[in-house]
């Protein structure tokens, strides 16, 4: 049977699964989570945040080097800076982005807070993704260190405000934008989502 997933969903998959024979914990983050809790955009590439340890890099070279140009190298550089590194699918040259999960409050929390969803009509697949409200938070934070220009950015934070209207949880968005000195960009987000 056919695999009703969208191709870059098909082909994270066989990433996710991998993680999920680990007990990796991970998430759907990125443009591709902006999207769907959002609109739709051209341009959507995955970003999985993970907890991947040291440990686990020889099984994870071994599960998916067939279909997957892995190197152990760049796994054990990203896990030691905290940083990323990517998964390029051969059959398709598909890019998985992978960055490891940060000591930092917000990522755990975002941990946390990540959501289980069906994708699919028949026999859905399961996935994490960060939480609308947490695509929110950090797309604001990358917004700002990008130097506030990235209107694909922007469009994406409007977008999901727009779309989740009135079932996101202002309070947790609130406490958070405060935390990471975001609100002044927050507030302007949400006034101008409810101007579009």
């Amino acid at each position: 049977m056919e695999n009703s997933l969208p191709e870059p969903l098909a082909i994270t998959q066989k990433v996710t699964l991998v993680f999920d024979e680990l007990n990796i914990p991970y998430f759907i983050g990125g443009s591709f989570a902006s999207a769907f809790y959002g609109i739709l955009r051209a341009t959507m590439d995955i970003d999985l945040i993970a907890d991947i340890k040291i440990d686990h890099i020889p099984l994870l070279v071994d599960r998916l080097q067939n279909e997957f140009y892995i190197d152990s190298s760049m796994i054990q550089d990203a896990i030691t800076h905290q940083s990323s590194f990517n998964l390029i699918h051969l059959a398709t040259m598909f890019k998985v982005d992978v960055f490891i999960l940060k000591d930092r409050e917000f990522e755990q929390q975002q941990f946390t807070h990540r959501q289980k969803y069906p994708i699919g009509e028949k026999n859905p697949d399961y996935f994490f993704f960060t939480s609308p409200e947490d695509i929110i938070l950090a797309k604001l934070g990358w917004f700002k260190a990008g130097g506030e220009v990235s209107e694909k950015q922007w469009n994406d934070i409007l977008g999901v405000l727009q779309v989740q209207s009135g079932h996101l949880n202002e309070q947790y968005l609130l406490q958070w934008a405060k935390k990471l000195d975001l609100f002044d960009l927050y507030q302007r987000a949400v006034n101008q989502a409810k101007l579009s």
